[in-house]
């Protein structure tokens, strides 16, 4: 069979309609997309602990000796097949299956297995849940592979996702190349399609390595010669709306009731010295949690008000472009500002968006507070001088992109709370000036942190109950949606469900993550934001798009996995409101290098200080154990992670000749 790039994945044996569909979920149509889908991170097969080991952890494997065959008891309609194993150091294990009642005969008594899998209960009566069995010299093979991690859908397992990869590089089929020759010389890269397969099917970790390294170099160079673009295309724009400071605006800051940091007011002279001056402005905000971004951002629209222009804002979420809308009406009611805001998001009726697409084209509005619905073509806008979005990296330069184009030339203002060491955010944002609000107001009381080991659940569980009962809320937080094969991270279903059984009703449980469709995720984070919801069980989807002052504990488990930047982002979820703020870090490892790396966020609340100490601990390696913190939503790549990568790749954009590449951006980007 002749494949190309392009070629629907339907023409490949196995696949008909049905699978075709539970592909598509994840974005794959196509050979090329296929290929393209990179495993989320790699499983490594270690040497067995002891159970006394395994008893500190969630998941593990133990080496052991069955003591008696497996018995099986029907409990309701379930058949439970139990065991209880022994290891070297004389130390015992329970272990269960649900509706495996064959293994009876099928494991023998005085053998040695591995058992792999998941613990549950507490301290001593700790036991094993549907472990994997494994032989020893089954287990020792295994223990020389790496085993690929997929990002899947219900109905999509890993074992089809790779017979289909399989079958392509079985067919011989070779992607074209999409570097030059001498840059894969010049940066010692590899082919392609060797890349490829070697990300899908790695031999060891000496030969994933240099496979991963080209693929994020290709990412991150197309990336920035996309970013350069826009920084000239930007530079050779004059400033079509001059926006100039006004004593209206001097007055409403004098009549806060707070008076605003000093690097707040350093910002706005950089925003007003932009949006007055010669040329469109182009700048970044980066700052913590609380650090008061939206306050100077609301300030910059009012100027643009003040000079009879529109702005507009674009959210994440339609929750948070709720509550941008009512803080700007309460804003200009309180004060007396006199300002027309207008909301527009997707959930809103076709009559609700036609009138209001009216309104905002005859200019019977000075702010748009919206998300993805601000971009969309039957929005027109009659005077849109400044447009801002908020959380940069969720949206990406095309949609940035997308936004500025609705006017003629606006100046663009981009906040970020995602704090990138400055060597890094010049890279990543190198279409825009940077502004850094590196102060938190006065009044705003520290998170007090933990980092705990799984043996203080228990009390993390009571402590938040207390929390929910005082009337405030509580986040926790788990790297994994559902359960799925060899999952080693605690599960977000599974987990509400065990939390509402042992809360009483009056503490509603919920449970989001990124997979369940957009107007149920804006359900639950609506219900939380109006304290319908005690506690929310999430993955990472709430890293931003979701504002409540009320909430006060955030928990999160597996801790070890993610990033010290991405969990101090997490942790930026709690703190936003007038009471005392905890985060507890629950480490499942309980060795001494995750702890030594967690220490550094439970002793400091400096989202830069952490930042530039992630980039100091993080290498390549971490690739197997850390979760890809997303931002800027690199497909494989992780600034932190790979940042060597990256400056190799900064490199190769600058000996690239912009003749060579013009042709090429708008594909690229």
């Amino acid at each position: 069979m002749l494949m190309n790039e392009s070629m629907p994945i339907l023409e490949l044996r196995g696949i008909g309609e049905k699978t075709a569909a539970l592909f598509r979920r994840v974005g794959i149509r196509t050979v090329g997309e296929l290929l393209r889908y990179y495993p989320s991170s790699y499983e490594e097969f270690t040497d067995p602990v002891t159970i006394e080991q395994a008893r500190r952890r969630d998941f593990a494997s133990v080496r052991g000796v069955l003591m008696q065959a497996p018995e099986t008891r029907y409990v309701r309609r379930y058949k439970i097949t139990s065991a209880v194993i022994r290891d070297d150091m004389g130390a015992s294990l329970r272990l269960s299956w649900f509706n495996m009642p064959y293994l009876s005969k099928s494991l023998h008594a005085g053998s040695q297995y591995v058992f792999r899998g998941k613990l549950t209960g507490q301290g001593a009566l700790r036991h094993m849940e549907q472990p994997q069995i494994l032989k020893l010299s089954d287990y020792e093979n295994l223990k020389k592979t790496l085993q690929p991690v997929y990002p899947l859908t219900k109905g999509l397992t890993k074992k089809m996702l790779q017979d289909a990869v399989r079958q392509v590089f079985s067919a011989g089929f070779e992607m074209e190349e999409s570097l030059p020759e001498k840059m894969l010389s010049d940066y010692r890269l590899e082919p392609l399609s060797a890349a490829l397969r070697e990300i899908h099917f790695p031999k060891t970790r000496d030969t994933l390595i240099p496979a991963r390294r080209r693929l994020v170099f290709e990412e991150f160079y197309r990336f920035i010669l996309g970013v350069r673009q826009m920084r000239e295309s930007a530079e050779a724009e004059p400033n079509a709306f001059p926006i100039e400071t006004h004593p209206a605006a001097e007055e409403f800051l004098k009549r806060l009731p707070y008076e605003l940091t000093g690097a707040q007011k350093r910002v706005l002279s950089e925003i007003e010295a932009d949006i007055s001056g010669p040329g469109v402005m182009n700048r970044l905000v980066q700052g913590d949690v609380g650090s008061g971004k939206t306050i100077v951002a609301f300030t910059a629209m009012y100027l643009a008000a003040l000079s009879g222009f529109q702005s507009a804002i674009m959210a994440p979420t339609e929750v948070l472009a709720r509550q941008h809308y009512e803080n700007f009406m309460k804003l200009s009611e309180q004060y007396g500002l006199g300002l027309s805001v207008t909301l527009l998001v997707g959930s809103m009726s076709a009559k609700e968006k036609r009138e209001i697409c009216e309104k905002i084209s005859m200019h019977q509005t000075d702010i748009v507070v919206g998300t993805h619905a601000l971009i969309q073509e039957k929005v027109r806008y009659e005077d849109l001088a400044l447009v801002i979005t908020d959380e940069q990296h969720r949206f990406g330069v095309n949609q940035r992109k997308a936004l500025s184009v609705k006017g003629h030339s606006p100046h663009v203002l981009v906040m970020s709370a995602t704090p990138i060491p400055r060597t890094l955010a010049m890279i990543v944002y190198g279409d825009l000036d940077i502004s850094v609000m590196d102060e938190l107001p006065k009044n705003r009381q520290p998170i007090k942190n933990a980092l705990v080991d799984i043996d203080y659940r228990a009390k993390a569980y009571q402590f938040i109950r207390k929390q929910a009962e005082a009337g405030h809320q509580a986040y926790i937080i788990c790297p994994l949606v559902e359960e799925s094969e060899a999952s080693e991270g605690e599960n977000v279903a599974d987990y509400a469900k065990k939390l509402s059984e042992v809360y009483p009703p009056s503490i509603h449980v919920e449970y989001l993550h990124g997979r369940m469709k957009n107007e149920e995720k804006e359900r639950i984070m609506e219900d939380f934001a109006e304290n319908r919801i005690q506690v929310l069980v999430s993955t990472t989807v709430i890293e931003v798009g979701i504002d409540v002052p009320n909430a006060t504990v955030i928990l999160i488990e597996n801790a070890e996995r993610f990033g010290l930047a991405q969990l101090h982002q997490l942790r930026g979820r709690v703190g936003r409101g007038k009471d005392q703020s905890y985060c507890i870090l629950v480490d499942t490892t309980n060795t001494e290098e995750s702890k030594k790396r967690l220490s550094v966020l439970a002793s400091s609340n400096d989202g830069f200080f952490i930042a530039g100490e992630d980039l100091k601990m993080r290498g390549p390696g971490d690739m197997f154990g850390i979760r890809q913190s997303g931002d800027l939503a690199f497909r494989l790549g992780d600034i932190y992670t790979d940042a060597e990568i990256l400056k190799e790749a900064v490199s190769a954009a600058d000996r690239t000749e912009a003749s060579e590449n013009l042709g090429h951006i708008d594909a690229i980007l």
